[in-house]
């Protein structure tokens, strides 16, 4: 997130995160002055997917969800309608959601977490749907998107090394133009 708000600083950039102390050391750093890399266009919120506050209801031209797990994971792939709706209900018309997910063997979710299945049968696009979004592309992530996520989450999954450790990336789109057109 950090990363992202130095690259674009004429933006707003929103760390969501239900856990605070997630964001503890981010939100430090981007408190710092800037001139000592700080960052005023970051803004750190603490809360669900599946209940985000009104005020980011409808405002981002571009939602990124990297890696995630648990009840976040499953809204990722529409499995969660809650968490699906909460990560749908960010995004303004003409606005972008970018998902990396990453659901293997090991993930105490997996049983019914089946990415090339829910693809090649249509039913992830059927779901996203549902909840206004049309899903412009899913594949497989490439080792090159990989390298670029600078968490110890993603050096800890070592995505991309085994057969079990495959990573997909989901782009959804809100229908309508974010420029009222």
């Amino acid at each position: 997130m950090l990363a992202t708000a130095a690259a674009n600083p004429d933006r707003l950039v929103v760390g969501v995160d239900p856990v605070a102390a997630a964001m503890a050391e981010a939100s430090r750093r981007a408190a710092q002055p800037p001139g000592k890399g700080g960052l005023p266009n970051a803004l750190f919120v603490v809360a669900s997917a599946e209940a985000p506050p009104p005020e980011l209801r409808g405002i981002a031209g571009r939602a990124t969800v990297n890696l995630p797990w648990g009840s976040l994971l499953r809204g990722a792939l529409a499995l969660d309608p809650h968490a699906a709706a909460g990560i749908a209900a960010l995004l303004k018309a003409g606005g972008t959601g970018e998902l990396l997910v990453a659901p293997n063997a090991r993930d105490r979710l997996a049983a019914d977490i089946d990415v090339e299945t829910r693809l090649a049968g249509g039913a992830l696009a059927a779901d996203w749907r549902t909840h206004g979004l049309a899903l412009v592309e899913a594949r497989e992530a490439t080792l090159a998107e990989l390298a670029t996520l600078r968490t110890t989450w993603a050096r800890r999954l070592q995505l991309g090394t085994t057969a079990d450790r495959r990573a997909w990336r989901l782009v959804l789109r809100r229908e309508g133009s974010s420029d009222g057109a």
